[in-house]
């Protein structure tokens, strides 16, 4: 039973690793084209829902990776992948599944950006919004997976490569935050407030979660991207 559950922690997290370098890579490779105007915009727009679509592959194998830790610690539990299932979750579980949610949200902006003639309020309702709800379950489930690496409390422990994936996913998140506000659609130019900002703030936070999966890929399977047993 443990080693199968091992093996399979094992795949999930390599997978998961994966796919949050090559999103992670994605959106900063978008966010390079978008500030340097070196392609068109559809281009851009393409870059970025191929990115979305790794970081939402990371997001959901990252919940598998908590279950099949949690799992671990469940006597009763047969061999069985639980694809999806609910019951009640510790702390690592939620920060997955919050994650998920976010990539969810970041999914229904990357579609909507598609979409041609846009007035600012439906830019800022069907862009931003989801956009800026994903960057606000971003923080929340770093800030989770802080408190499980932690103990329950958000300390520096730069002796555990867990801890590592946490800050730098964390800083990641801070920084997708911050080029969210900036890419508000304000109604007077119908432009965003900060196109610079939004650029390579997003830029910045891509690298990081692309720097955080590499991290994660050379770790110990944990129960979450960002989780490391201690």
């Amino acid at each position: 039973m443990d080693q199968v559950l091992t093996r399979r922690s094992t795949r999930l997290n390599r997978v998961a690793a994966v796919a949050f370098v090559l999103g992670g890579s994605l959106f900063a490779l978008g966010a390079a084209f978008a500030q340097l105007g070196a392609t068109s915009l559809p281009t851009v727009n393409v870059t970025y829902l191929v990115g979305g679509c790794f970081f939402t592959l990371g997001g959901y194998v990252s919940i598998l990776l908590a279950d099949s830790a949690d799992n671990s610690d469940n006597s009763d539990t047969d061999e069985r992948m639980r694809w999806w299932s609910f019951r009640l979750r510790p702390r690592s579980w939620l920060s997955a599944f919050v994650l998920f949610v976010g990539t969810l949200f970041f999914a229904v902006s990357l579609v909507a950006a598609f979409a041609a003639g846009l007035t600012p309020r439906q830019s800022d309702g069907w862009i931003w919004l989801p956009d800026m709800t994903g960057c606000v379950c971003f923080l929340v489930s770093g800030h989770l997976a802080m408190l499980d690496v932690g103990a329950g409390h958000v300390r520096v422990l730069t002796h555990l490569v867990g801890w590592w994936v946490v800050a730098v996913n964390q800083l990641g998140s801070v920084l997708f935050f911050l080029a969210g506000l900036a890419a508000f659609t304000r109604p007077a130019t119908s432009s965003a407030i900060d196109t610079g900002l939004v650029n390579w703030g997003t830029f910045a936070g891509a690298v990081c979660f692309a720097v955080g999966g590499v991290i994660q890929a050379f770790a110990t399977p944990t129960t979450t991207r960002t989780v490391v047993q201690q």
